[in-house]
């Protein structure tokens, strides 16, 4: 565990946590961007998965103050060579803390340590923060597909880092 001014980092799931980041992730996306309800399938049932057969090649980042989880990211294996960076959200009270570039920095560093040749993730174009902080790390945009998703028509991007 590491404390950062107020906050702790865990990589261990405990009883609980899966469900509360899929409330963080189904309430903020909601109230930030408009999502519908199928967000929080869509982060659940890869989420249980995961928590439920993580791998050696892969990690979770819990972040929580006073004991409640305020964001979370993880790196899943999907493939012998590609690494695939999820959930990756922080609460609105502890963004623009530097803690993103942190956890980014940290997932890039466990994949090199873990011998994958690249790092993927997908995001929407209405999270531009979210693609300004990628990009700050030297992932590139690589592949955009619009369509109809969680209530409405969004822009899904796909973002990659070769290592």
């Amino acid at each position: 565990m590491k404390d950062i001014s107020g906050l702790t980092i865990r990589h261990n799931f405990q009883p609980g946590d899966i469900g509360s980041i899929v409330y963080l992730h189904g309430v903020l996306y909601a109230e930030e961007y408009g999502y519908d309800l199928s967000f929080e399938s869509y982060v659940a049932g890869p989420l249980a998965e995961f928590a439920t057969n993580i791998k050696t090649r892969e990690k979770i980042w819990i972040i929580e103050k006073n004991n409640k989880i305020v964001g979370s990211m993880a790196i899943v294996e999907y493939s012998n060579d590609e690494a695939q960076l999820r959930w990756l959200l922080l609460h609105p009270d502890i963004r623009r803390r530097g803690l993103g570039k942190k956890l980014i920095d940290e997932a890039i560093t466990f994949c090199q340590a873990k011998g994958y040749s690249s790092i993927f993730l997908w995001t929407e174009d209405l999270l531009a923060p979210a693609a300004n902080l990628y990009k700050s790390k030297g992932f590139q945009l690589t592949e955009e597909k619009t369509h109809e998703i969680w209530g409405m028509e969004l822009t899904e991007q796909r973002y990659e880092l070769k290592l």
